[in-house]
């Protein structure tokens, strides 16, 4: 304890001086204004699509990859019951969480489909 206060008797000085100059810092060539038009929602749709597809992609691989690895735990297992029974779990619970991933992109679509109008095809009248 004596140390950390012995410590805070030249730290809490030194930030005294220091935050303010941290502060007030500029640069002496500013980089310039980018110029551009506003971001539209079908730039937003399209990130929000990309980002969505990117995740999708990546739970399916970490869902095949429990199925494999489950597989591989029940193949090992031989026949002793508890090991099979974890296998079978996690096979199952890679199964699960596949068919939640791929359900969860369907909704994701057909929302995006109803928000763009694009769902309902090109009927206007």
């Amino acid at each position: 304890m004596n140390r950390v206060k012995s410590s805070m008797r030249y730290i809490v000085p030194a930030l005294g001086f220091l935050l303010p100059v941290i502060a007030l810092a500029a640069l002496a060539n500013p980089s310039p204004v980018l110029s551009g038009g506003a971001v539209t929602l079908t730039e937003v749709e399209k990130l929000i699509n990309g980002i969505a597809r990117f995740l999708i992609v990546i739970s399916i691989v970490i869902a095949v990859i429990f199925i494999v690895y489950g597989g591989i735990r029940w193949i090992a297992a031989g026949s002793n019951e508890e090991q099979v029974t974890k296998a079978k779990s996690i096979v199952w619970n890679g199964i699960i969480g596949a068919l939640v991933v791929l359900a969860v992109g369907v909704i994701l679509q057909t929302l995006a489909g109803v928000v763009t109008r694009s769902f309902f095809g090109t009927f206007r009248q």
